[in-house]
């Protein structure tokens, strides 16, 4: 994706947020670029001082990628039930992450072993799902948990999961990849 794109995308989700707040939005032109108009999954995530402040997006391409990013920071900085909303206050100190997703293909696997293998550390975002059960960690996730078996095991539990359900077999296991602009 281009840069101007790019820079655009992260001016819409800040702006997002801006308008909520009663805040000055960021003047940006808008590219004359058929991406923009494209269904696809978006999750926007806020951080402030390198700790996590908000993650929300949706995994399928529902809506129009402009409008998935705004909804999506919005939701992120005042719908996420893990936070409070965020404050005027904090604004200038939030770090605005967006992640683009590929559509998410299924993971044939045989067996733990085989599911360990296919995966590919840093680069696959992975959803797990089971009946009602269903988790996602985007691809960033691995930068804070390195081991396979050890992601597999906290997004089991994410999902409402036993831990080691991910060894059972029984799982739909699917994986994207993630245009990350920052």
């Amino acid at each position: 994706m281009k840069k101007e794109i790019q820079d655009y995308l992260l001016a819409v989700a800040k702006n997002a947020i801006a308008k909520e707040l009663g805040k000055e939005e960021v003047k940006v032109g808008r590219p004359d670029a058929e991406v923009l108009g494209e269904k696809r999954g978006v999750f926007v995530t806020l951080e402030s001082g390198g700790r996590l402040r908000g993650c929300i997006g949706n995994i399928t391409p529902v809506y129009p990628l402009e409008e998935a990013v705004q909804k999506n920071a919005a939701s992120a900085a005042f719908d996420d039930p893990r936070f409070a909303p965020l404050f005027a206050e904090e604004f200038s100190d939030i770090e605005i992450e967006v992640s683009v997703l590929t559509v998410p293909e299924k993971l044939e696997y045989k067996d733990a072993d085989d599911l360990l293998a296919k995966l590919t550390v840093g680069e696959d975002g992975v959803v797990l799902k089971k009946g009602y059960y269903e988790a996602t960690y985007l691809p960033q996730v691995w930068d804070e948990i390195k081991e396979k078996e050890t992601f597999l095991q906290s997004l089991c539990m994410k999902a409402g999961m036993p831990a080691d359900e991910w060894k059972k077999g029984e799982l739909e296991v699917l994986t994207y990849k993630v245009e990350l602009l920052k």
